[in-house]
């Protein structure tokens, strides 16, 4: 089941992460989240673990925008972070992103949290975290996603091609001791969650600010602007 798991990873990167799938860790991180799998409702599906590589390349990745864990509310997490599934309600703090995004760039409040639109333009949405526990907020952090997702950062930090890396919260931020190399840009804020919006988040220009340090990297803009389901 292992070896299943470590298949549903794209190969791309699992050629770049292939010293990290070889850890003991890394097999007990997933013997861990299939026992979760086979006592409680784990999200996303197992078939979604790893969407956010599925859906953007490792030589794509033009932007991370990093979060914690996923949505652990029935049917939000689709492997995407801070993104849900169409038809599915945005959670608040994708409803302050999308505000925040109004006010920066004019774009218009989507019907819909589905942003697999910015990962196929090379913004990789990544959790530090890729499983949770149904109810149960961060019930899988400390069991070794932390490290993997940690690999994925460093991974690109040593691309050449240059990343503009998007820490938001505290928590974020603190990866920021992982991109070493001064040809990324970083871009920083409070998190966009109700608890600290008010606190920063709101004001920041965060995707205006993302395709200026693009710019700077003679890459291409993202068009934020969320096209309608």
């Amino acid at each position: 089941m292992i070896a299943a798991a470590q298949d549903t990873i794209p190969p791309d990167w699992r050629t770049v992460l292939a010293d990290e799938l070889d850890q003991p860790y890394f097999h007990t991180l997933l013997d861990f989240v299939q026992r979760e799998r086979a006592s409680h409702p784990v999200y996303p599906a197992a078939s979604q673990t790893f969407a956010a590589l599925h859906c953007t390349s490792f030589e794509a990745v033009r932007v991370l925008v990093l979060g914690q864990d996923p949505y652990h509310g029935e049917g939000q997490a689709h492997g995407l972070s801070f993104s849900v599934r169409p038809q599915v309600p945005p959670p608040p703090s994708l409803v302050n992103i999308f505000k925040e995004l109004h006010n920066d760039l004019g774009c218009p409040i989507p019907g819909h949290g589905y942003l697999g639109a910015w990962a196929e333009q090379g913004v990789l949405l990544l959790n530090a975290v890729l499983t949770v526990r149904a109810g149960q907020a961060a019930s899988h952090r400390g069991q070794g996603w932390e490290r993997f997702t940690d690999a994925i950062i460093r991974a690109l930090d040593r691309r050449p091609r240059p990343v503009v890396f998007v820490l938001w919260g505290n928590y974020a931020r603190a990866k920021r001791a992982l991109i070493e190399h001064q040809h990324h840009g970083i871009i920083d804020a409070p998190h966009p969650s109700p608890l600290s919006a008010r606190r920063g988040f709101f004001g920041s220009r965060p995707f205006s600010r993302i395709n200026a340090a693009l710019a700077e990297r003679d890459e291409p803009p993202v068009d934020w602007c969320l096209p309608a389901l």
